[in-house]
């Protein structure tokens, strides 16, 4: 029930986005707005994913590891659905106009790597994968989302110039989870425990 919870309420933004298509209600320029807005939930995702594992620990939430895997693979459909509505309605499906806009707006190659690096970790998310690359291979791999996660957070502030507050906003907030990781947390002596446990 709770994974249907979470699947519908991350399809309501598309829902929204579509409804106001329908209505011709995306401003003066539909298609960057809907580029921007898929652009943005892509990183939402992605943030919220690299955020499960300091949620659980730190509060004790561990139901939210049932979600990881999920959240993540939404992240991939939205960077999936934002390449797909930049290659077909705003270079009208041409090789040739994609490669010569990544070479004169590189912000756009950024992007597309960042996406790269989500396919092999939409591919390896199933039970399968893990048994196959074994649980500390597969961990290995799937820090890749940081990386991935950098390089959106730069491919948004290459995108807005000026105004670089929400894409600062997500860098600080990327920070902060990637030091979560990085920064060694303090082992717990013997006496603690016993403390704790008494």
């Amino acid at each position: 029930f709770y994974k249907i919870l979470v699947a519908v309420n991350a399809l309501i933004p598309l829902a929204l986005l579509a409804g106001d298509a329908w209505r011709g209600q995306l401003g003066a320029n539909p298609i960057e707005f809907f580029l921007r807005t898929t652009g943005v939930l892509t990183l939402v995702f992605l943030i919220v994913t690299l955020a499960v594992t300091p949620l659980r620990k730190a509060f004790g939430w561990n139901s939210l590891i049932k979600f990881r895997r999920m959240l993540g693979l939404f992240a991939f459909f939205y960077g999936t659905v934002h390449l797909i509505t930049y290659s077909i309605f705003d270079r009208s499906l041409s090789l040739a106009g994609i490669v010569a806009d990544v070479i004169q707006r590189p912000f756009i190659a950024v992007g597309m790597g960042a996406l790269l690096l989500l396919i092999p970790l939409a591919v390896t998310s199933t039970n399968g994968w893990i048994k196959r690359l074994g649980g500390k291979r597969w961990a290995r791999l799937h820090r890749l989302t940081y990386v991935a996660a950098m390089l959106g957070v730069v491919h948004f502030w290459m995108i807005v110039k000026s105004d670089i507050f929400y894409p600062v906003l997500f860098g600080v907030v990327l920070a902060g989870l990637l030091a979560y990781r990085l920064v060694p947390k303090p082992a717990r002596g013997p006496g603690l425990k016993t403390q704790v446990g008494g």
